[in-house]
């Protein structure tokens, strides 16, 4: 407190409403592969924000397209705004690329395009499942002779041996008889990913005229980018167009996915009178799980960051009932705004979501810890997944009264 000597008017300025917390991008992605020019800034990360600038820095005129340069496109096609590359050059070091990654805090959507095997699904999975504020989206193979092939988890391939003391190699990365080869990437049980499946044939941005097949992630990565700005995180990134998706590589019935969704691999569909559509909006947690929809899994990390980054005034100040009114106070506006927005679940504030920090939450010996802890709960909306309407026959009425009811 100042100490007043003079006798005079003295004016302070004290801390007054809320200190608001803003909600975070989620729409930056991070690309990781090998660019048209393999040598350029290899394993080195880069913020680009427009295919000019891509090409720019990692092509030459002439070169050929590549898994990464076609996914960087459709993502600015899609309606991405800002994203990270990361050019691992001829060596595909995965894990090194991932580490400069797991380096910009402002990264929500990782993919590396056209790794489709068992141990980079692992890698991706793993980064995001540690770090826990960003999403990996997933491209299945290619090539999959039989779709059911992707209800099934995908294993490395052993590793060689040489020398005298090797085992016969004849059928040794054969599954046994009746089993398939699985090419579904492993579950990740908070739902850090997700997988889509076919890919889709585009025109080459290099080369206009001709076609190529692409993996879908880089679209995809996009549509959720467009998603978060028309609609918000909270909206599922599904039944929207891909944009510059002329095919697909395989036309799924809906019978296959049927298969294919309750095992969390996300359909991208042609319909004749629509085009190409995303037709999927789960993540590869399990069918049962609370985080099995992209969209929730992607609110939550919205708004973990948002308060974790807006709170860190926290720190620090004196634990006693004020601090946890503040809390309370600032944490409470900012999930109001969110159920406004139509994020959260509720006829009302108190059906959407609860803060609760008060003595409680923490006895004397959290206190004595240096700890202030808060429990926060909320209702986050569902995707309508499956729509259903019940008709049946009425008898005739003589008047119209209760039509549209």
């Amino acid at each position: 407190m100042p100490n007043y000597l003079a006798p005079d008017v003295y004016v302070e300025e004290v801390p007054g409403g809320p200190r608001p917390i803003e909600a975070v991008g989620t729409s930056t992605a991070a690309f990781i592969g090998v660019a048209p020019d393999a040598g350029a800034l290899a394993q080195d990360i880069r913020a680009v924000t427009n295919w000019s600038e891509f090409q720019r820095l990692y092509a030459w005129a002439g070169q050929a397209s590549t898994d990464l340069s076609q996914a960087v496109f459709g993502f600015f096609q899609n309606g991405g705004q800002r994203c990270y590359v990361v050019n691992t050059g001829a060596s595909r070091d995965l894990p090194a690329a991932l580490n400069l990654v797991a380096q910009r805090d402002d990264v929500a959507i990782v993919a590396a395009p056209g790794f489709t095997d068992a141990t980079s699904y692992d890698a991706l999975l793993s980064h995001c499942e540690g770090l826990g504020d960003r999403v990996a989206i997933l491209d299945a193979a290619h090539d999959v002779p039989d779709v059911m092939a992707l209800t099934q988890v995908a294993r490395p391939a052993p590793a060689a041996r040489t020398g005298a003391d090797a085992p016969a190699r004849d059928g040794a990365d054969r599954p046994p008889p009746g089993e398939l080869h699985g090419l579904r990437p492993r579950q990740s049980d908070d739902g850090y990913g997700a997988v889509y499946f076919p890919w889709l044939r585009v025109r080459d941005p290099v080369n206009p005229a001709a076609l190529v097949d692409v993996p879908p992630s880089g679209h995809m990565a996009g549509i959720w980018a467009r998603t978060d700005a028309t609609r918000g995180v909270h909206k599922a990134p599904a039944n929207e167009a891909v944009r510059g998706a002329l095919d697909l590589t395989y036309h799924l019935t809906r019978a296959e996915q049927e298969q294919l969704n309750s095992h969390g691999v996300n359909c991208v569909r042609f319909f004749s009178t629509e085009g190409v559509r995303v037709w999927g909006a789960r993540t590869v947690a399990d069918s049962a799980s609370e985080f099995r929809y992209l969209n929730v899994r992607r609110l939550f990390n919205m708004i973990k960051e948002s308060i974790a980054v807006s709170t860190r005034w926290i720190v620090f100040e004196p634990n006693d009932e004020t601090l946890w009114k503040s809390i309370r106070r600032d944490v409470s506006a900012f999930l109001l705004h969110q159920w406004r927005d139509g994020a959260l679940m509720g006829r009302t504030p108190q059906e959407a979501f609860f803060v609760k920090c008060d003595r409680e939450t923490n006895p004397p010996e959290v206190i004595d810890a240096g700890q202030v802890v808060t429990l926060i709960g909320v209702a986050p909306v569902k995707p309508a997944e499956f729509i259903v309407f019940r008709l049946s026959q009425m008898d005739q009425r003589s008047d119209t009264q209760g039509l549209g009811e």
